[in-house]
């Protein structure tokens, strides 16, 4: 009998991607090296070794961060536009790499093969994104107070920044920092998580064929890996002025600490508790299609996955049993079948995570109304398999507060006005997606309002998972206040410069301040 691998073409698809048995895990961009342990990466999906990579060393850490200073010096004179060239050649590298990229994402964390090509068109996305953007890096002119002054304000490369990325999205938040990074005439130092390093190794590969094709120095872009101690020579280093990290809220206390003692920047994207407010006013049949997916997509495990359904009580029970509905039409399975809705969690400690939410909320008097558990049998032998569960219980309990990486959906009730759900909903420390279901004007509004919805991103009338490069992503409170991709998160980045121009014959003090010699 064919293996999953075999039968849904992983084989060809790592091949194509330059993936050997064992990978070397660093790279200053052409140049791979390593002199450390084995990192062993096991798939979700049926539990087979895909492929093995070599850690980084301090030792190859020193090399790479070499590498990325000494092409700085180089990088950053190149003219903006021309580095969105370089941008958007690796984009069309992506497009070429599409469906073996997407496969890789899909076998080696988990998530379904539509969901894997969907984030590898992230990635394409950011790059055309950034291609137009490379032309748009405007700064502010100025009046000055004295005359025959000019005062304006520039955008200048801020340097090496360094990236620490997540499992859950292990090549399309590295392409948000990297795509905007590089036409803001940055170089990268890449930390991918240990649980998907051969993400990293395949993004590496390609674009280690646009710096090779166009001549580009080595050190442009950079690969380490390992576990957090690599990370923490990234957060300490006072050679990389930018750390952008995405993780937990208990991971980037800690970036956050270690970047601000040397006064360096973290742009943190963290935890999200993320909540969909369901008011009288609401389309049902909208509202199960963005909750059911927020829920259950990625198995619960991106950082906007909807945690929370806060359902007006004069429709709770519609809306409820509308909800358990729909989870029976769930197929549970290898995520590389596009029949099936859900794949498997990372890992074994995923699920150990997820069985103890489910006893707690029960010990905190929740009511389970769509019971959970962990799948055996056929098709299910790497143990990360688990039916995705819906409990009532209230937005005090302290397993509600708490993002757990799971599928596991929380219902809560409130019978008062929009502003009362808004308040449950803003009653957790977390800060990051959020959504209101309603056709009334005003309650949207509300919702919208300064005194509505504390989190980064407000939707209305659609859930609160998935986000388009476009707009500038991240959260308050605790998942970080960072902001990646869209709008103008370029600017961080970069650093401002302000520039005073005398072009007169004498030289006046702002101020009026007078100093005659």
């Amino acid at each position: 009998m064919a293996t999953i691998a075999q039968q849904f073409g992983m084989t060809e698809a790592l091949e194509l991607l330059g993936i050997k048995a064992v990978n070397e895990g660093t790279s200053t961009g052409i140049e791979w090296f390593s002199g450390g342990e084995i990192i062993e990466s096991y798939s979700p999906v049926d539990g087979q070794l895909i492929a093995k990579v070599k850690a980084s060393t301090e030792a190859d850490y020193e090399k790479v961060m070499q590498a990325a200073t000494e092409a700085f010096k180089t990088f950053r004179l190149m003219p903006a536009p021309k580095r969105g060239e370089i941008v958007r050649q690796f984009g069309e590298k992506l497009r070429q790499y599409k469906e073996p990229l997407g496969k890789l994402v899909s076998y080696e964390m988990g998530k379904s093969y539509q969901e894997g090509l969907g984030e590898v068109q992230e990635m394409i996305d950011i790059c055309d994104f950034a291609v137009g953007l490379s032309r748009q890096l405007h700064g502010l002119t100025m009046h000055s107070e004295r005359p025959s002054h000019r005062m304006y304000e520039q955008y200048h490369p801020l340097g090496v920044v360094g990236i620490i990325s997540a499992f859950n999205f292990p090549v399309a938040v590295w392409s948000w920092n990297t795509a905007l990074a590089w036409i803001c005439g940055d170089v990268c130092v890449w930390k991918p998580s240990e649980k998907t390093p051969l993400c990293g190794v395949a993004c590496q590969n390609i674009i280690a064929e646009v710096l090779r094709e166009n001549n580009l120095p080595e050190g442009i872009s950079c690969l380490i890996n390992g576990d957090y101690k690599i990370g923490q020579l990234l957060n300490r280093d006072t050679r990389v002025p930018l750390v952008s990290a995405t993780g937990s809220t208990r991971m980037g206390k800690i970036v956050a600490q270690e970047v601000a003692a040397r006064l360096g920047r973290s742009l943190l994207e963290l935890g999200g508790n993320n909540a969909i407010i369901v008011t009288p006013d609401a389309d049902i049949k909208m509202t199960v299609i963005g909750a059911v997916f927020g829920a259950v997509g990625t198995a619960g495990q991106r950082c906007t996955s909807t945690r929370r359904l806060i359902i007006h009580e004069s429709i709770y029970d519609k809306v409820k049993d509308a909800v358990v509905a729909a989870y029976g039409q769930l197929r549970i399975g290898n995520p590389l079948d596009q029949n099936n809705h859900v794949g498997p969690l990372i890992d074994t400690h995923a699920v150990e995570q997820y069985n103890k939410a489910l006893a707690q909320v029960v010990a905190e008097g929740g009511k389970i109304l769509v019971e959970g558990g962990v799948l055996t049998g056929e098709g299910y032998e790497s143990g990360c398999y688990v039916k995705p569960a819906i409990a009532e219980a209230k937005n005090d309990f302290a397993i509600v507060q708490h993002e757990t990486f799971a599928p596991v959906l929380y219902l809560l009730k409130y019978s008062g006005d929009v502003n009362e759900a808004i308040e449950i909903q803003n009653g957790v420390a977390q800060g990051l997606s959020s959504a209101i279901m309603t056709n009334n004007l005003r309650e949207a509004e509300a919702f919208l309002s300064a005194a509505g919805s504390d989190c980064g991103i407000a939707n209305v009338n659609i859930g609160t998972s998935g986000a388009e490069i476009g707009g500038a992503f991240g959260g308050e409170k605790e998942t970080g206040g960072g902001r990646e991709s869209g709008s103008d998160a370029w600017k961080v980045y970069m650093r401002r410069q302000t520039n005073t121009i005398n072009y007169s014959t004498s030289l006046p003090l702002a101020q009026g301040i007078k100093f005659d010699l």
